[in-house]
């Protein structure tokens, strides 16, 4: 190989080493770029009623702010109170399992026990996993500088987008050929469109299934509704995994009230999810972004391993974007038309 060849591989190299290195700031931005995206619909909106777009994005801001500040201040107060119960609450319902699960031991035929030892992980993993949990609060008081840097971040950058989002969408068409630009900005405008599609119906969808949650904890008595429902629908943005992990504590908490209750905590969850699933996602999701279920399972654990905690709530618009770019880019602008040339 020539030295102009190796210097190319060293350079490609070196490359991917920095972004690695600064994928979470990476993230951040493209977290930016997707709540931008959102944002300036709204805009766009605004300005279709003859506001010009300096107003239009103020006005945006405001009302955003001024919606986030009421749930903040009407939600955050009694969510703090209740979440400190869950921290308190949530050991001596791992306790009462775990006592009756000795007692069943204690009534279990020794040849019945050695062999069934799967409950007996699950439960010594439970233990764990709350032990874990309660630890987490700590871990992320001490990093709260760092999510507060973090969070300025994402903040600055989303406005700067949101201002003038033209100078750096022109500033990426130019990385291409001058022969592919006005392609790349079609593929750009279907990425906008499915983002904030995506988006929205997410949003649809967490509010319907906080509720659903919190009607149907508060009919069966559970403790702790509103902070288990709020869960519920945040656990919603990341699809499969998310709706599993929800159902866990109010079980736990509902085991403490009747064991029976924590069985109708798991029906009510399933049925929930499955209205989720088959009805509720399918009417919201079906002109918006079609996604194979595979596929997102697969990217919710792949980048919650590469990238952690903030990849897993980006794995899903991403996910998008390159879909998109694959059907778009390799299989369009490639495949199809190689096998068209080679028909000819």
């Amino acid at each position: 190989m020539r030295v102009g060849q190796w210097l190319g591989i060293i350079a490609v190299i070196v490359s991917l080493y920095i972004l690695w290195q600064i994928r979470q700031v990476l993230l951040l931005l493209f977290a930016a770029v997707v709540f931008a995206t959102v944002l300036n619909r709204v805009v766009r909106v605004l300005q279709r009623l003859q506001i010009k777009r300096p107003i239009a994005i103020a006005i945006t801001i405001v009302l955003l702010t001024v919606v986030l500040f009421g749930l903040f201040s009407v939600i955050i107060p009694r969510l703090a109170e209740q979440v400190q119960q869950l921290v308190d609450t949530l050991p001596q319902a791992v306790d009462r399992f775990l006592a009756l699960y000795d007692w069943a031991q204690s009534r279990i035929p020794g040849q019945i026990l050695e062999d069934n030892r799967i409950l007996e992980n699950l439960t010594q993993t439970l233990r764990l996993w709350v032990r874990q949990l309660i630890g987490n609060f700590f871990f992320l008081a001490r990093n709260s500088v760092s999510a507060v840097l973090n969070f300025l971040l994402f903040f600055a950058a989303t406005i700067m987008l949101l201002v003038k989002p033209t100078p750096y969408r022109r500033v990426f068409i130019l990385a291409f050929p001058a022969f592919y630009r006005s392609r790349v900005s079609t593929i750009l405008d279907e990425c906008e469109g499915s983002l904030v599609g995506w988006f929205r119906g997410t949003l649809l969808a967490m509010l319907t299934i906080g509720i659903l949650s919190y009607i149907g904890l508060l009919f069966l008595g559970i403790p702790l509704p509103l902070v288990n429902a709020l869960l519920a629908g945040l656990l919603e943005f990341i699809p499969n995994v998310g709706p599993t992990l929800s159902v866990v504590p109010p079980a736990l908490l509902a085991f403490l009230v009747a064991p029976w209750k924590s069985i109708a905590v798991i029906i009510l969850y399933v049925l929930i999810q499955q209205f989720e699933s088959l009805v509720l996602v399918p009417f919201l999701m079906e002109r918006e972004v079609s996604l194979l279920p595979l596929f997102t399972l697969l990217a919710v654990v792949v980048f919650a391993i590469f990238f952690g905690f903030l990849g897993l709530f980006l794995a899903v618009p991403l996910l998008i974007v390159v879909q998109i770019w694959l059907k778009e880019v390799l299989v369009h602008d490639i495949l199809d038309q190689w096998q068209s040339r080679h028909n000819d």
